[in-house]
């Protein structure tokens, strides 16, 4: 057995809310007692308002995934068994992949729309006092009055700069009924693009065929507009994705996602999605089974990102390429003494993968920012700050060599403090100030 002592005497118990850390009855009375983390301000300067450019013109999106509270604990180095530990700090705050990324989006100037479920618990309750402080609209979130809220455990290795996860699914889970057909057209109401994180994939497949299929329904005035364009995290294969995934407009993934690779987590074998032998083939064969598919980014964590991105404006006559051969070159264009984030891409070209075929489209290579070692704190949440950001780019129709940078530099910024959404930048954020420009 190992135990973890979470109240060290310099723990750093600063929060971006009001949140609940733990419900206990005490010896002295049958009351429960809740024990409470305030916010601080951030004394961090902030750019003029002057400065900034317009927010995007339609910038509601809605997500549908997984919410949460975080537990998290950083340690000196990871516990053996039997061990007897203390933390170093400790943070509770909320979390969940839509979540975070949502909250992110909503630091940078979106106004986010999130559908989940949580309990009429604790939790539950630190959970949507959080999203309201950030300004993530909360009308869609299914309460119910029963069960527990998710909540997710999270050790941060300060020695090897990891964390270790240990979630507790919420009960009873979120189904298709819970959202009413009249929440659902008033949920898609003027949205921008839509946000799906591979879990609730039920509730995702019905929101995601009304967004195709109702869209004219909403508004008179909307019955001209196209439908919404949906973008997916794809973190790992589950049930009922394939079918959400024929409905995209966008996906992001990571490297252990499209390869031909049978994943190990726990009691699960994880079957990747596509047969392809690097990550630059499997994306053509992704874009190539999903003809909806408008782009797709690989997250390689301090590796970078890579991103194919379709097109439809090449001739015939054009020469074929080899992909792999590609993003070769492409990586030895790119500048690795550069310590912020850079990006590198080709001309529209065919780009051919051995055995899998042929896709006309610009491949990306994205990097990291270099954090020095001093400064990197916890990477918990740094996909969705990433995916936040991505959200932010499509809506103010960012380029792809900006957005990729833009990016990776929001999720660089996040990893400086404990938990997934501490660290989030706000769009006054001087780091960002060479993005605005």
């Amino acid at each position: 057995m190992v135990w973890l002592s979470t109240c060290p005497p310099n723990a750093n118990y600063s929060s971006s809310i009001v949140s609940v850390l733990s419900s206990y009855p005490t010896r002295r009375s049958s009351k429960t007692h809740s024990v409470l983390l305030w916010a601080t301000k951030s004394s961090r300067p902030k750019m003029s308002s002057d400065s900034l450019p317009p927010l995007p013109q339609n910038r509601i999106v809605v997500g549908c995934g997984g919410v949460g509270l975080d537990f998290l604990a950083a340690v000196a180095s990871y516990p053996n068994p039997d061990d007897k530990i203390r933390s170093t700090s400790l943070k509770v705050q909320g979390g969940g992949n839509a979540g975070n990324a949502l909250t992110c989006a909503a630091r940078l100037g979106l106004n986010p729309r999130i559908i989940s479920k949580i309990a009429d618990d604790l939790q539950g309750k630190g959970i949507l006092e959080e999203f309201e402080a950030d300004g993530v609209n909360t009308s869609f979130l299914v309460v119910s009055k029963e069960g527990n809220s998710p909540f997710t455990y999270v050790i941060v290795d300060n020695q090897t700069k990891t964390r270790t996860c240990i979630h507790t699914p919420g009960y009873p889970p979120m189904i298709p009924d819970d959202i009413s057909q009249w929440n659902l057209l008033s949920a898609l109401n003027g949205v921008r693009i839509a946000y799906f994180d591979g879990r609730l994939t039920e509730t995702a497949i019905v929101l995601a065929q009304e967004e195709l299929n109702s869209i004219y329904l909403i508004l008179p005035e909307q019955a001209a507009r196209k439908k919404i364009p949906i973008f997916i995290d794809l973190e790992r294969k589950r049930e009922g994705l394939d079918d959400l995934l024929k409905l995209a407009d966008y996906a992001a993934c990571s490297a252990k996602f499209p390869q031909a690779k049978v994943i190990n987590m726990g009691n699960i074998l994880s079957q990747a999605w596509t047969e392809a032998p690097s990550i630059p083939s499997a994306l053509v064969s992704m874009l190539l089974r999903l003809p909806n598919m408008k782009f797709v980014i690989v997250t390689l964590g301090e590796g970078g990102c890579i991103m194919l991105e379709r097109s439809e404006n090449e001739g015939p006559e054009s020469e074929e390429t080899d992909v792999d051969s590609l993003f070769e070159l492409l990586k030895q264009r790119k500048d690795d003494s550069v310590p912020f984030p850079t990006c590198v891409s080709s001309l529209v070209t065919k780009l051919r993968a051995n055995g899998i075929g042929t896709v006309s489209g610009r491949l990306f290579v994205g990097t990291a920012e270099k954090i020095p070692p001093s400064e990197l704190i916890d990477t918990t949440g740094a996909g969705d700050a990433f995916i936040g950001a991505i959200l932010y780019a499509i809506c103010a129709n960012v380029a792809p060599e900006k957005m990729l940078p833009f990016a990776a530099q929001v999720a660089a910024i996040g990893c400086r403090a404990l938990g997934a959404r501490t660290g989030l930048p706000q769009r006054t954020d001087p780091r960002l100030a060479s993005f605005w420009q």
